[in-house]
């Protein structure tokens, strides 16, 4: 069986600095063609100069003859200010800014405290149809973990979409119902949904024994949120596309009392979610998943190049680990075979 799709996006996406960057970037231009990165280095990227610096970086360790766009974002901060931000759009350095919550996940410490101090910057935003890219999490202390991307939904994104209606928000990595829910019933919003998310639920972290490399934030909910991810995903709603969060860190980094949140999924995305799309009679609708509804949302052409899947009967052997200069990376074990290969 062969799967001839228009070549997907990735929109969302960590590819880190340096030996790392250097070490795991072929992995995504290998099937991808352009994607959004995480601006969440050390330290962030806060400016339009640093992420035109990264750009260059990023464009400089690309593998020869390869065909890929980064598309850039800024680090938003209670000190972002709201004139450089419009600049560095109008300059067509960024596609998109990026809301973390002050704490919620790898590299967050420098994130917003307090939305009501980043207003005037989401003012602009939305004067310029800049989108926000927003991990949707609380950070209160007193919420249970499995809560917080229904209490932010509540407590933030409700309020801020009164306010601002016409700012187009992009919730990332949605793993819940609520999270589903909302982005149907909300205009000017879309979701990005992850690989591991629309596979895994919080039994294969826990059960058994604490699986280091199933641990993300979001952390993955009970089986009941993964279903209805899976039923988005497959619905063929242009709400909804593709945002792996491939996240790398060096095993020692994931596999110690405190290890670092992050799946590293890039490598095999592809394969994964035709498994999925398939099991869920739904091969029809993976092309727009991948391929055309994030860049509709972002005002931006598909891409004219294609790919072709192909299901073979043997099982595609994927490697368990990628090695980078910076230390070796566990790539993501769905828990089954996978048949399905990018050819």
């Amino acid at each position: 069986m062969q799967l001839t799709l228009t070549r997907p996006d990735d929109w969302h996406l960590h590819l880190r600095d340096g030996d790392m960057l250097k070490g795991i970037l072929p992995e995504t231009t290998r099937d991808f063609g352009r994607a959004i990165i995480m601006p969440n280095l050390v330290p962030p990227v806060v400016t339009g100069a640093q992420a035109e610096a990264y750009r260059q970086r990023i464009e400089s360790a690309l593998p020869a003859g390869a065909d890929f766009t980064p598309l850039m974002t800024l680090y938003l901060t209670e000190a972002t200010d709201p004139k450089d931000v419009a600049a560095t759009h109008a300059a067509g350095t960024i596609a998109a800014v990026k809301l973390y919550p002050a704490g919620a996940t790898t590299n967050s410490d420098s994130g917003v405290k307090d939305i009501k101090n980043v207003m005037p910057v989401l003012e602009k935003m939305a004067e310029i149809g800049l989108p926000l890219c927003v991990h949707g999490e609380v950070t209160d202390s007193g919420v249970d973990i499995f809560d917080r991307e229904a209490v932010f939904i509540e407590r933030v994104l409700m309020p801020l979409r009164t306010r601002l209606p016409e700012l187009k928000i992009i919730m990332e990595h949605v793993t819940t119902k609520d999270g589903v829910d909302y982005v149907n019933s909300a205009a000017n919003t879309a979701a990005t949904l992850t690989t591991h998310h629309l596979i895994i639920n919080r039994n294969h972290l826990l059960v058994g024994g604490i699986k280091p490399h199933y641990y993300c934030l979001p952390i993955a909910k009970r089986e009941t949120h993964r279903l209805e991810l899976v039923k988005a995903a497959t619905s063929g709603n242009p709400k909804f596309f593709l945002g792996t969060d491939s996240a790398p860190h060096t095993d020692p980094n994931k596999e110690n009392a405190c290890g670092c949140a992050g799946v590293f999924s890039a490598t095999n995305t592809m394969p994964c979610l035709a498994h999925v799309f398939e099991n869920a009679g739904a091969l029809d609708k993976l092309e727009a998943f991948t391929s055309l509804n994030g860049p509709a949302f972002y005002g931006l052409p598909p891409n004219v190049a294609k790919i072709t899947l192909t299901k073979q009967d043997a099982p595609v052997d994927f490697p368990a680990k990628i090695g980078t200069g910076a230390g070796s990376v566990t790539l993501f074990n769905p828990g089954f075979p996978l048949f399905w290969r990018v050819s």
